[in-house]
């Protein structure tokens, strides 16, 4: 989701860019085959699974990264949905590309491992009939801390919007696009994490701007930066991404990190695959989004980024790690789950407007 989500593993070749994107090259294009240029959050892909479909399209992969659905959505706005072949925004994020105009139907006859994925992940309500994007991967958000300072606190919102529990360490809320802070706030009024109406989200907005206030707020940190402040001491409590601590739990780095669902929901999300309006090369978006959904290449994906895979014939393959409750939700774990609502249209202009004015 949303948000850096994922971290640089050794062997990966970085080139920082301007506006802080990197662009990836597997290796050069040749003035005779094609290239397939993927936009994608960071370090969300193995550098193995570039290669093997380079050498089983015969083509070249360029790859650009970007660190929110909002960073993604804005550079598509600007001309890159004539750039990018394949995009992989967050669930609730499919509604918003399509309203736009900046992404296309998906030809299913050209994906013929689409039945490969586990039937929860087919027929979304994020994108009935997967008619615009197809699950890449898929995790949970909620509240990571330094159990070095904040000793066994429970789980609840509250760590993060009431004052008393946490007077004195820093903490910090998530940017992005806002729904994931926005649904956080509601959930904790006792709104539900899916909240959907104006006044919800009014009366959330009014939270969080008090919460801004307080003297140990320590400003809006997305997913992954927000994992590395806390190894690094920076910082004490705020909203991750499940895969992002299972990562720094399998390299040995977060030890000192607890991670938890709060008891008043959170959030599910499903990366997705799509196709830009423009893309240069759809046909060879679609030989990706099928290759991704390879049981071997599916398996490939998820182990090497601690992240729980929607596709079901990858499930004898993955590494144990992704059975840990942190990846793989408990049925008491799922009833605390719910998907951002999809926003478009009327609905989106006001939940803007009442972001914008959070930030302000």
């Amino acid at each position: 989701m949303t948000y850096i989500k994922k971290i640089l593993h050794t062997g990966l070749a970085v080139a920082l860019l301007g506006g802080g994107a990197a662009m990836l090259s597997a290796r050069p294009a040749t003035a005779a085959e094609p290239t397939l240029n993927l936009f994608i959050w960071s370090a969300y892909i193995p550098e193995s699974l570039i290669t093997e479909f380079e050498l089983q399209c015969g083509c070249a992969v360029n790859e650009t990264d970007y660190g929110s659905n909002s960073e993604m959505e804005a550079k598509l706005k600007a001309g890159g949905d004539s750039e990018f072949d394949v995009v992989v925004p967050s669930s609730y994020y499919v509604a918003r590309l399509v309203s736009e105009g900046l992404i296309q139907p998906i030809d299913h006859s050209q994906v013929p491992n689409f039945p490969n994925l586990y039937p929860k992940f087919q027929n979304p309500t994020y994108d009935p009939g997967d008619k615009y994007s197809i699950p890449y991967q898929w995790g949970t958000t909620g509240i990571a801390y330094l159990k070095s300072n904040i000793k066994s606190p429970a789980p609840s919102w509250g760590l993060l919007f009431d004052p008393s529990v946490n007077t004195t360490y820093p903490f910090t809320l998530m940017s992005g696009s806002g729904q994931d802070t926005i649904g956080a706030a509601c959930a904790y009024l006792g709104y539900g994490f899916d909240c959907k109406t104006q006044d919800q989200w009014v009366a959330a907005a009014k939270l969080i701007k008090q919460t801004m206030a307080r003297k140990n707020f320590a400003g809006f940190v997305d997913g992954t930066p927000e994992r590395d402040q806390l190894k690094a001491g920076l910082n004490s409590a705020g909203m991750a991404f499940n895969g992002d601590i299972a990562a720094s739990y399998a390299d040995g780095s977060g030890n000192n990190i607890g991670y938890f669902l709060p008891k008043e929901g959170t959030e599910i999300w499903v990366d997705t695959m799509a196709i830009p309006t423009h893309a240069p090369n759809a046909q060879l978006a679609l030989q990706f989004i099928n290759f991704i959904l390879n049981a071997y290449q599916g398996a490939e994906l998820s182990n090497f980024n601690e992240y729980a895979s929607p596709n079901q014939a990858s499930a004898g393959q993955l590494s144990a790690n992704l059975q840990a409750e942190l990846i793989s939700p408990t049925p008491d774990d799922f009833k605390l789950l719910h998907f951002l609502p999809p926003l478009s249209g009327h609905d989106l202009q006001v939940f803007n407007a009442v972001w914008a004015a959070v930030k302000q």
